[in-house]
């Protein structure tokens, strides 16, 4: 080989490692890009945090604010969009500690308790959030499925009631939905400063509690919504009975009822002659409604039941009468899904264990206090042994297993916590036995 193809080999050669050593640098600066990029994001999140924080705060009357205008316009538009930041009021301390063994509906376990403490961060003064809360029995609670481990969801899932059959998602109750969103009716059982003390639940502790609303039976319920939007003896300025004292409202009610029942009662009178009875008595603007939708059986219960009816409120309409209004048109009934009232997966025979009873009746309640039993193991919410005895047999009795760990698991045995006991128990066919009810290590009392 020639010199100078021996000086040119030389040179590719220390080409080739300045090309190496270059790729290492820029592959450690990739690196470094990477992890400032992350870094970026951490700094923006914490800013973005602080500045949401800053935001709750009174502004300074000497600082004049920059630029007000698009942040409103903006958030006004996310709004009008449906794209908004959700801000828990609160997270729910319940006696279901994880997800395994917690009832998928309130009506399971009847002696479920948690509690719900507004957050002072929502509110400067959160019990006054709940000033007048105390007069419902009952509460819609909007909460988070904080625990399904993914945002991914499905069109059809599979309700472990039905055993493996998929329906829509929209048809179920599943928590593995594009929102997460999860609504349950609680019972109320008091209110003491900012905290609210539920019953009949369903949700695990630590779930982020969205939004709370009174359960209103008039509103909510399908039942009691018959005749809520034509009450003809409701107070209207617009009605010439506005004018009639109570005894003329109750005379025209009492006047001639034979006739009235004998009149409503023939098979041959057609709609068209009871509406023009019932304009007699200056009620045509309330019951116009009925000539086209009310039966002939519909006026023959409401005019039959009037007759024994005496009015002794000056101003309302017995309860009884109010009850039978009529519909105009609609049924006073809903409907649901055949499998929720007869699902493939029956309830279940509880058992307990002698000895799973005797550990049982070892746990204190919580209101309970004395030296001498410091070292037995106390409930936080439930109230006695047999309440949590009632409890468990309500989540046992609903099959708690998956599909697959029902169908397909050879494994038996199946745990769960309730309150401050680990339970353990196994299925049969047919039935739940309670093997062993023990104490959270965390929660045994010490002396």
């Amino acid at each position: 080989m020639s010199p100078l193809c021996d000086r040119c080999g030389e040179h590719v050669n220390r080409l080739t490692q300045q090309v190496s050593v270059m790729r290492k640098e820029i592959k450690n600066l990739r690196q470094m890009l990477d992890s400032a990029a992350r870094a970026h994001r951490k700094h923006m999140a914490s800013i973005q945090t602080a500045v949401s924080e800053l935001g709750l705060c009174e502004p300074d009357k000497d600082q004049k604010p920059a630029l007000p205008a698009p942040a409103p316009a903006s958030s006004q538009a996310a709004l009008e969009k449906g794209n908004i930041q959700t801000v828990p009021i609160g997270y729910i301390s319940s006696c279901f500690s994880v997800k395994n063994g917690t009832p998928r509906q309130p009506t399971i376990c009847g002696p479920s308790r948690a509690e719900l403490r507004i957050q002072q961060s929502v509110f400067n003064n959160p019990e006054h959030a709940l000033v007048g809360l105390e007069h419902y029995s009952h509460v819609w609670i909007i909460f988070l499925f904080h625990k399904n481990g993914h945002l991914s969801y499905k069109a059809k899932v599979k309700p472990p009631r039905l055993n493996g059959q998929k329906v829509g998602v929209y048809s179920t109750r599943s928590p593995h939905r594009p929102n997460a969103l999860g609504l349950t009716l609680a019972k109320l059982d008091r209110i003491v400063g900012d905290t609210i003390h539920l019953s009949d639940i369903d949700m695990i502790a630590g779930t982020p509690v969205l939004d709370i609303k009174p359960y209103i039976p008039e509103y909510d319920s399908p039942h009691t919504r018959l005749g809520m939007g034509s009450r003809p003896y409701d107070s209207n300025t617009d009605q010439p009975t506005a004018s009639l004292d109570a005894d003329a409202q109750s005379d025209l009610e009492c006047e001639k009822p034979d006739d009235f029942v004998s009149k409503e009662c023939k098979a041959d009178v057609p709609v068209t002659d009871s509406a023009k009875v019932c304009a007699q008595f200056s009620l045509h603007n309330a019951l116009e409604g009925v000539k086209a939708y009310v039966t002939h059986n519909d006026l023959r219960q409401v005019s039959c039941e009037g007759k024994d009816q005496v009015s002794d409120s000056p101003k309302i309409k017995p309860p009884e009468l109010t009850a039978e209004r009529p519909c105009y048109g609609e049924e006073a009934y809903s409907t649901i899904a055949g499998w929720i009232r007869e699902p493939p997966v029956g309830s279940l025979e509880v058992r307990f264990t002698p000895h799973a009873q005797r550990e049982l009746a070892e746990f204190l309640p919580t209101h309970l206090s004395g030296t001498s039993e410091s070292k037995r193991p106390r409930f936080k919410f439930l109230r006695s042994p047999e309440e949590a005895a009632a409890a468990i047999r309500g989540v046992l009795s609903a099959d708690p297993r998956s599909v697959y760990r029902r169908t397909r698991c050879k494994d038996k045995l199946f745990f769960f916590t309730l309150d401050t006991a680990d339970v353990t128990c196994w299925f049969g066919r047919g039935f739940a036995e309670v093997l062993q009810v023990r104490p959270v290590e965390q929660h045994v009392a010490s002396s």
